[in-house]
């Protein structure tokens, strides 16, 4: 299936070639926040929110009810659309409405908690005790009619399939990072079998909200920054945790014939997709041994292909230490003795969510049209147990850029979630 659309929004900048750009020169968006301390001083925090698509006056009012996840997932969606050429002129007089699938997936949690609810309970607390009666009167005057509108996940597939036109089959998946994965599977399935010629997959997410970000330390997720943005280092033995950030990203898929008909730039093909629960044997909560196994052996199966013919993998990379342990394992357990370009783009953007599934498949595509396979920022190497047994030879991992093998034109791109939830994309480009 063609890749003729690519659109991402992140703390680096706005589109595949900015983001591209940002990466040769080993830039990251994370930075320290004014004004605040603690979990919060770094972040990976957009700044310049557009859209390149105009928004019909009748549908301004429903902007209203996005949230922010919601609201970076549609610009990088209207981005995705305008750089496949395909706006809602050329649909209506090419494709159905029908035609078009439309999967969103969502990992944002800025409507999670009760803030929305604060300045009334405030104005109505006398010492340590709540006058409910003051609250009922201040909670009209003070809390947003529109509280649990911003709060459902569906809004943004509502905003979209208003404005681009696309009424074919649909989902909205409101689940951890692999969802981007997933909705891409489910995007891909739509065109194969026949019941769309074009389909959009666009992720989003926001964790920058307080009780979020009280949740992922309290869960033992989150990086102490103690050296800074650079604190986030995927896959180094010293590594505590990730950075929160927020984004969106899409990709358009397009049947190939159709892509070619129209003469559309094609990116490349997806080629195999592998979804998979796993579990782990601990009572708890906890990474599985090798989280990423199986869903990578089942994209590349699909492929009809192995580990050796990849340009590289680029795994979740969360920087904890058991899940970053566990995806070493996953891929020295498929790799045999063959090694393998391993990259973790995080720390460019700050951990995404959602976003952060489908927006590395979009710089992963854009390297390889560079040919380097993209430097893992602040690595300086593997665990101790990795180093003493050899693997650090087969898992090619540094902090440089570096060339990509030639003959080599796909890459696997790997995502996990809390839960064991894994997925894997293997891209094949041009």
């Amino acid at each position: 299936m063609a890749i003729t659309g690519l659109g991402i929004i992140s703390s680096i900048g706005k589109g595949a070639d900015e983001h591209i750009r940002a990466v040769k020169d080993k830039q990251t968006g994370i930075r320290e926040i004014a004004g605040t301390s603690g979990i919060y001083k770094y972040q990976g925090v957009v700044e310049n929110l557009s859209y390149d698509f105009e928004i019909p006056g009748k549908l301004a009012g429903q902007m209203r009810f996005l949230n922010r996840g919601s609201t970076l997932g549609l610009s990088a969606a209207l981005n995705a659309v305008k750089d496949a050429g395909v706006t809602c002129e050329s649909c209506s007089s090419g494709i159905a409405p029908g035609r078009r699938a439309l999967y969103i997936a969502t990992g944002d949690f800025t409507k999670v908690g009760y803030d929305f609810m604060y300045p009334a309970t405030k104005a109505a607390l006398q010492g340590n005790v709540i006058d409910y009666e003051k609250l009922n009167k201040s909670a009209l005057d003070k809390v947003s009619p529109f509280f649990l509108l911003e709060s459902i996940s569906n809004n943004l597939f509502s905003v979209l399939s208003a404005v681009l036109d696309f009424k074919g089959p649909n989902t909205t998946l409101s689940s951890l990072s692999p969802c981007g994965g997933q909705a891409l599977e489910l995007a891909l399935r739509s065109i194969n079998q026949g019941r769309a010629d074009i389909a959009l997959a666009v992720g989003c997410g926001s964790w920058l909200s307080p009780v979020p970000m009280y949740e992922m330390e309290g869960l033992g997720l989150l990086s102490g920054c103690s050296s800074g943005a650079a604190s986030f280092r995927p896959f180094d033995r010293k590594r505590d945790g990730f950075i929160a950030g927020e984004g969106g990203a899409a990709i358009l898929l397009e049947r190939s014939d159709l892509a070619k008909s129209r003469g559309a730039k094609i990116y490349g093909f997806i080629r195999g997709i592998g979804n998979f629960v796993e579990l782990s044997d601990a009572p708890a909560i906890s990474v599985p041994e090798r989280v990423i196994e199986k869903c990578m052996l089942t994209a590349l199966k699909q492929y009809n292909t192995d580990v050796s013919t990849l340009s590289f993998i680029s795994p979740h990379g969360s920087g904890t230490q058991k899940g970053d342990a566990s995806e070493i394992r996953s891929i020295l357990s498929i790799i045999d003795n063959n090694p393998i370009h391993v990259c973790g783009m995080k720390p460019y953007t700050g951990h995404m969510g959602a976003a952060s599934d489908i927006g590395e498949i979009i710089i992963g595509i854009k390297a390889q049209e560079e040919r380097i396979i993209p430097a893992t920022p602040n690595f300086s190497s593997l665990d101790k147990t990795f180093v003493d047994s050899g693997n650090d030879k087969k898992i090619l991992i540094s902090n440089e850029h570096m060339n990509a093998p030639g003959g080599k034109n796909s890459f696997l791109s790997v995502s996990y979630g809390v839960g064991g939830q894994s997925s894997a994309v293997v891209v094949e480009t041009r």
